[in-house]
């Protein structure tokens, strides 16, 4: 899966040169982030403008429409995650009223699909990252905070600054005892 910086989203085969399926055409937001569920069967794109969309990923068709898409975040979705079966959704991202990591429910309507936003991480969060063995959400900002989240509580734990500038990755071992955070700078 490819995105790129005019906003075009497409997905190869490693055995075949020529793409197998153009998500979206060039002159959309850029894209910030895309992942595929670990299921392997949906894909998801977050951009520049708010946006996260999610495809099917066995589609028919060399241009299909995105089964689910809405802005979550009023400026842009730097980054999300999908937490146990695809159904629920975090992201993180930049919003008028600082909510700027949000959970998302993609089985109801979009207008009710806000399951809860935290108040976080002044000028907008920039990574998330996924712990599913602790239910923990950890999320960067722009400027060096790190917040940890339990999403059953739905309750912030933890904040703390890591780094003097931008938080640009975040990376966790796969026993979840330890993450690593990486900044700007």
């Amino acid at each position: 899966l490819t995105g790129a910086q005019d906003g075009s989203v497409r997905m190869f085969e490693w055995t075949r040169p020529q793409q197998l399926v153009c998500f979206r055409q060039a002159g959309n937001a850029r894209v910030t982030r895309m992942y595929f569920n670990s299921q392997g069967n949906k894909c998801g794109v977050a951009d520049g403008e708010g946006f996260l969309s999610i495809w099917q990923v066995n589609q028919t068709s060399s241009n299909p429409k995105p089964y689910l898409s809405w802005q979550c975040h009023s400026k842009t979705t730097s980054d999300f995650a999908f937490i146990t079966s695809s159904s629920l959704v975090a992201t993180s991202g930049q919003s008028n009223d600082n909510r700027n990591v949000c959970l998302w429910d993609t089985l109801v309507s979009s207008g009710n699909s806000l399951i809860h936003a935290f108040t976080c991480h002044d000028h907008g969060a920039t990574v998330l990252q996924y712990a599913p063995k602790h239910q923990l959400l950890i999320s960067g900002g722009r400027k060096g905070c790190i917040c940890i989240f339990d999403i059953r509580q739905r309750q912030i734990l933890y904040t703390f600054q890591a780094h003097e500038s931008a938080v640009k990755a975040l990376a966790l071992d796969p026993s979840e005892d330890y993450f690593v955070t990486g900044s700007a700078e």
